[in-house]
């Protein structure tokens, strides 16, 4: 389990209508999560790839192409998923693909070195769809672990090819390629091995079976639909009959079939309601067998050295203090990493806006649209990559690092018991994460939750968290009323470490909301769902800068950019057109500052939260704009001197203070918003999203200046 590339980033917000590749043939790419598919998928394709999301649904699968002596191959890399009874948009993607997608072949990618865990998925598959090559992958790992297993012995029992990988060395490769050709062209007929069900459930197959003979079912398994047939889950047989284009059920001869054959069961004593799970415990039975013959030390513990290494971050002690302080050093390094290219980049857009200006002025500009341009909208745009653009490229590496090496889910295994007691999913602890990156990708990666009202409660709470467009004005604050200008590695430190704390109150704040709306809007249970612990494995640097820059960085500054050019323009209006002596964002303040007192703010902050909805990173400048009266975006050459000017337009310690606290609790920004909205398609949602941090927020200043006032601080 994890966020990938095609849960977040990138590829979610694909067009569904993105083009298909001109193939011969196409390749279903189907496994468990944490087997190294993504990777298999990548090393055969390379850059010949594109994301789509799939008609009516939130979900994402990549494409590719990859050429082979018989011509080229589609490939579809489907969601991970364990097994084919769809609960999940993601697996009923993937079932409903591998079983009406009429692909030429499924590749079923399962981990050499536990396929213990992953046979039972490979025997449902082969039953639906019996053009398939098994592929072996984490080879080399398997056999540092003594677990090799006998892919000859494996193939003879399975009966479809079998073939062993490391799919990050392409040359092993080769025979995959090779054994999908001799499938897909005929020189290899796969013929697998059928799943052993009780003699009265084979009797029953067998009658049903023959009653399909007369249909025209296309590329479907007639065992595998008589098998269907008999468990009747309503969903599945709603996609049966839409790829038939008819519903075999509305023949009467079938239909009186199908209930003679259950009426037998029912007098065998095979209760209907649980014929579901006897034919799933069939086939975990025989995939149990299976690896008995054919793997080595089949029934040991797997990474038994690396079990005191899981103690270590799973146990009840010591889980948590080691996640804040991996938290701390992730935030330390990506506050303090990114202050010198966030500079450059300032400076360096600073140049160019001076060199645009002076072109604007050469050719004739008019005055008015030349301040509009170079003053409103390149001057915020600038303030918002510059700002947003280095802790996102160091943040989201470090993350996708601990992702990639195993821990992630890990933290989800912590988390699981706070968000259970909320009535939430454990799952959720992975968006909230993705969440101190940029909370719209948090909200994107929310589409890993199964249950939609889980799911909803993710989305609903995500901005709880402070995501890196917020830590820069954070540590700024912090900076100037509670640490001081001096250097050195001390102050450094003791920034992350109340930024680390305000984290905490985030997270908290997250659990108290989740819970709040479990218990009156979002009633439910919480719902169970299969947390797989995978080994902890190298990561992939490379790949990780990659994925990370460009299927996540660029992917939320996009976003980001296309709703600060316009804001640029309001807030270069506001602060330039004036009524009587006072510009219109002097007169809006005026206007919120009563409102604004209450809860240990003034107008001018307030309004600058309002104007800095599309990007937190222009806030702050905002608030200075503000009070200078100014008619741009201005930023003071030094932390000290914009404390003095915060002091002389009434800034004391409770002021800083409330402004944390809003920092952390407000609506989110537009960006998130809009995600928000695209993901739910319900503007009551989207309008609850904005309000429920807010009244957080505005509740916890509100109590803190009450008490500050009422003790005279």
């Amino acid at each position: 389990m994890g966020l990938t590339t095609s849960s977040t980033g990138r590829g979610a917000s694909a067009d569904s209508t993105a083009r298909r590749y001109e193939a011969a043939f196409s390749v279903a790419l189907a496994g468990n999560p944490n087997v190294g598919k993504s990777t298999l998928f990548n090393a055969l394709t390379g850059m010949n790839q594109h994301t789509g999301n799939w008609s009516g649904k939130t979900v994402s699968c990549a494409e590719g192409k990859f050429q082979t002596p018989i011509g080229t191959y589609r490939m579809i890399d489907l969601p991970g998923t364990y097994s084919l009874l769809a609960h999940s948009a993601e697996e009923e993607i993937a079932r409903n693909f591998i079983c009406f997608g009429d692909a030429d072949i499924a590749v079923i990618v399962c981990d050499a070195s536990a396929p213990e865990r992953n046979l039972n998925f490979v025997l449902q598959v082969l039953e639906a769809m019996p053009r398939a090559v098994v592929c072996l992958n984490l080879l080399d790992e398997a056999a540092r672990n003594g677990r090799a297993p006998d892919l000859t012995l494996l193939q003879k029992q399975l009966g479809v090819p079998v073939v062993g990988t490391v799919a990050r060395k392409k040359k092993t490769l080769t025979a995959l390629t090779e054994a999908i050709d001799r499938v897909v062209s005929g020189k290899e007929p796969p013929c697998p091995e059928k799943i052993h069900y009780p003699d009265a459930v084979e009797r029953a197959v067998e009658l049903l079976s023959q009653a399909l003979a007369k249909f025209e079912l296309k590329r479907l398994n007639r065992r595998w639909v008589s098998l269907k047939l008999l468990e009747s889950d309503l969903a599945l047989s709603a996609e049966i009959t839409r790829y038939l284009g008819y519903s075999l059920l509305s023949d009467p001869d079938l239909g009186a079939a199908v209930e003679k054959v259950r009426q037998q069961l029912a007098i065998e004593g095979f209760d209907l309601t649980h014929l579901h799970d006897i034919i799933a415990a069939c086939a975990m039975r025989q995939a149990e067998e299976i690896c008995r013959e054919a793997i080595p030390n089949a029934n040991a513990r797997k990474d038994t050295p690396r079990k005191p290494l899981d103690r270590l971050l799973t146990g009840r002690v010591t889980a948590f203090p080691i996640m804040l302080l991996l938290l701390l050093g992730i935030f330390w390094l990506t506050i303090y990493g990114a202050n010198y290219p966030s500079a450059a980049l300032s400076a360096l857009f600073s140049k160019l806006t001076g060199m645009l200006s002076e072109w604007l002025i050469a050719i004739g500009t008019p005055p008015l649209l030349h301040e509009l341009l170079i003053d409103g909208i390149l001057g915020v745009l600038c303030r918002v990559v510059s700002v947003m653009l280095p802790p996102m490229a160091i943040f989201f590496p470090l993350f996708t690092l601990l992702e990639d090496a195993g821990y992630l889910p890990r933290v989800a295994y912590n988390l699981d018991r706070p968000f259970q007691r909320c009535n939430a999913c454990g799952k959720q602890a992975l968006t909230m994460c993705m969440g101190f990156g940029c909370n719209a990708a948090g909200v994107v990666g929310c589409r890993i939750i199964d249950s939609p009202r889980e799911r909803l409660l993710a989305i609903l709470t995500n901005s709880f968290v402070p995501c890196n467009g917020r830590f820069p004005a954070l540590i700024a604050i912090l900076t100037m009323f509670f640490i001081g200008f001096s250097g050195g590695l001390l102050p450094s430190l003791l920034s992350a470490l109340l930024l680390t704390a305000l984290i905490v109150l985030g997270v908290l704040m997250t659990l108290t909301a989740t819970r709040l709306l479990s218990v009156t809007l979002l009633r439910g249970l919480p719902s169970s769902f299969v947390l797989e612990l995978p080994p902890y494995r190298k990561p992939q640097v490379g790949r990780v800068l990659v994925r990370s820059v460009f299927d996540r960085t660029l992917f939320v500054l996009g976003r980001s950019v296309a709703v600060a050019a316009p804001a640029g323009l309001v807030i270069w209006i506001l602060a330039n057109v004036t009524v009587g002596e006072l510009s219109l964002l002097s007169h809006l303040s005026a206007i919120l500052d009563p409102f604004a007192s209450f809860f240990g703010l003034d107008g001018v902050i307030l309004l600058a939260f309002v104007l800095g909805s599309p990007a937190n990173e222009i806030v702050i400048p905002i608030m200075i704009m503000g009070y200078l009266e100014t008619g741009q975006l201005t930023e003071l050459n030094s932390l000290s001197a914009t404390k003095e000017l915060f002091l002389a337009n009434g800034w004391t310690p409770v002021t800083a203070i409330c402004v944390l606290i809003f920092f952390l609790f407000h609506w989110p920004c537009s960006t998130t918003l809009i995600t928000v909205y695209k993901e739910t398609k319900s503007r009551k949602w989207t309008l609850l999203a904005a309000l429920l941090p807010t009244l957080f927020g505005l509740l916890l200043c509100g109590l803190i200046n009450l008490v500050a006032t009422t003790i005279g601080f």
